[in-house]
């Protein structure tokens, strides 16, 4: 299973721009080991990774957004450190209003998470949650429609 997080991590390091892949793995295999759960198959282990590496590329984009300014950047071009900036800001506020959407409708959110955060397919999320493909496709739609609006919502001056 090893092997599947350090792919998970690689995607979600990428899309965060500033955790590394190997660094983002490890923090999430210490909480995943940490934790009492007992794992019914590769998608369930997913559906927990998957949180366990949102919290991480969360925790240690707030961490980045505490650090005095300058302290621990890398060198980068403005471009380029426009661009992290930018993805670091629309990951927090993503996890925001994911938090708002969870403390409405769960289900929803769970479903977001296991396929942004986890990469799983709809199949997979399915066989999780005990639903249908199509249910999966239906909630994930609506969701997307949520998180959009919330998003929009919360870019208003205000």
């Amino acid at each position: 299973m090893y092997e599947e997080l350090r792919r998970l991590a690689r995607k979600q390091a990428g899309g965060s721009g500033s955790i590394q892949p190997t660094v983002l793995a490890h923090e999430a295999y210490l909480k995943l080991a940490g934790a009492e759960v007992g794992y019914r198959g590769r998608t369930h282990f997913l559906a927990v990774a998957s949180r366990a590496m949102r919290m991480v590329v969360v925790d240690t984009l707030r961490a980045a957004g505490r650090a005095k300014r300058g302290g621990g950047a890398q060198q980068a071009t403005l471009d380029e450190g426009m661009a992290i900036q930018e993805r670091s800001e629309t990951l927090l506020e993503l996890d925001d209003v994911l938090s708002r959407l969870e403390a409405q409708d769960e289900r929803k959110a769970r479903i977001v998470e296991m396929h942004y955060f986890g990469g799983l397919s709809y199949a997979e999320i399915a066989v999780e949650m005990g639903l249908s493909e199509a249910t999966v496709d239906r909630e994930l739609r609506m969701a997307k429609a949520w998180l959009k609006s919330a998003l929009g919502r919360s870019k208003e001056p205000g």
